[in-house]
């Protein structure tokens, strides 16, 4: 088990009393909101403090349960307790850094039996926690639809990794931009927790040429040209292509990535085949319908990634649950 100290946050002004139901009421959400972290100026630039984000991330989801007070801290007595969060299924465990920012925030103590990424089985404690008990009571539902959220989206990912891995492939297993509003940071450290990689976290971290922006481009050549003038020197190009002709005359261009959409194995292995001899440098990834019944079909084709929305939109949450210890 490893136990951890509270860390010294930029963003913590006694949150646990702000988080009080008193102040909830005083403050209201909005200017809550606005007297905590002001979200836009984090997001300025690439080089965020990614705890400063998850802190603002716990906040308001926090808000979210709380509204404008605890209905039961109004009435109970308040005295220490301690808690355990218990696997009702087997999974791969993921949420760990968000579960600690918001116990944090609560001053509750916590040890963990297991870390992100971790395997663990039915009936297995994961989390044992310490502290006030109307607080514990606070977070409950809190921390454990993070962890679940996480650890379904983890446990998915995995069983994609297992079977590449089982039969000896390292293909790369990327996610996509199909995440929930909001959640696409936490849902993409869940992926990693889960064995996959992460594809491009925004618009603004690799120029990809879909099927939507080539309907306007009249001369692609041309534009990859020019996006190579503006576009910052360590930015890749990818562009999509649905069939073996247009994936061979790209490739000319000078792109990075070739992402091969929607093609049968058969016409990717002839991609693969192309790249090989003629453009080696170029990265080909696969993506369209992609499943644990085909993924290795794509993966025997040779290509370097394969990437599927449904690595995080298909995941279930993993039933977890959180017992008072009396």
């Amino acid at each position: 088990m490893q136990y951890y100290n509270k860390p010294n946050l930029k963003a913590e002004s006694n949150i646990s009393q702000d988080l009080d139901s008193n102040n909830m009421l005083d403050l209201g959400k909005n200017e809550y909101l606005k007297n905590t972290l002001d979200f836009n100026i984090l997001v300025e630039s690439k080089n965020i403090n990614s705890q400063l984000l998850e802190v603002e991330f716990v906040k308001s989801a926090l808000l979210e349960d709380l509204g404008r007070g605890d209905l039961f801290s109004k009435i109970a007595e308040d005295k220490k307790a301690s808690a355990r969060v218990l696997a009702k299924e087997s999974g791969i465990f993921s949420g760990k850094r968000y579960a600690r920012t918001l116990l944090d925030l609560f001053n509750i103590k916590y040890s963990f039996s297991v870390q992100d990424g971790d395997k663990f089985n039915k009936n297995d404690i994961l989390l044992n926690l310490t502290g006030s008990y109307l607080d514990i009571l606070k977070i409950e539902r809190t921390l454990l639809n993070m962890l679940q959220h996480s650890s379904g989206i983890a446990t998915n990912v995995n069983s994609y990794i297992k079977i590449l891995r089982d039969n000896n492939f390292d293909t790369i297993l990327l996610d996509t931009r199909k995440t929930r509003p909001n959640l696409r940071i936490f849902e993409k450290y869940s992926v990693l927790n889960g064995g996959g990689v992460n594809h491009r976290l925004g618009l603004d971290d690799c120029l990809m040429l879909k099927d939507t922006n080539l309907a306007h481009i009249k001369d692609l050549k041309s534009f990859i040209e020019t996006a190579r003038k503006k576009i910052p020197f360590t930015s890749k190009i990818e562009v999509e292509c649905e069939n073996i002709s247009s994936a061979k005359e790209v490739m000319r261009y000078g792109v990075d990535i070739i992402m091969c959409d929607n093609m049968n194995p058969r016409e990717i292995k002839e991609v693969v085949d192309f790249r090989n001899a003629n453009f080696s440098a170029v990265l080909l990834e696969v993506s369209g319908n992609i499943s644990k019944d085909n993924i290795l079909s794509y993966a025997k084709s040779g290509v370097d990634a394969i990437s599927s929305g449904s690595l995080i939109h298909k995941a279930k949450f993993i039933d977890l649950s959180l017992k008072m210890n009396v």
